[in-house]
């Protein structure tokens, strides 16, 4: 049975037995994407939540300031 489930937990995972090892240039392209896209899905919540965006970044700023010398 834990067979079964290792081989449903590969097939979720994207088969990463039957692929080959991923380059780190290609890692590098992947994480470039994905953090292009968390910019872009965090600025568009701060445009159509303006009030909650705010108050995120005055609690920023305050955390900021509590370690400053």
């Amino acid at each position: 049975m834990a067979k079964k489930d290792a081989e449903q937990h590969a097939d979720q995972q994207g088969g990463a037995d039957d692929a080959p090892p991923e380059s780190p240039a290609e890692r590098r392209r992947r994480r470039a994407q994905f953090l292009r896209e968390l910019h872009e899905a965090k600025a568009l919540r701060d445009r159509v939540q303006p009030r909650r965006a705010r108050a995120a970044r005055m609690r920023q700023a305050m955390r900021m300031r509590t370690f400053r010398w």
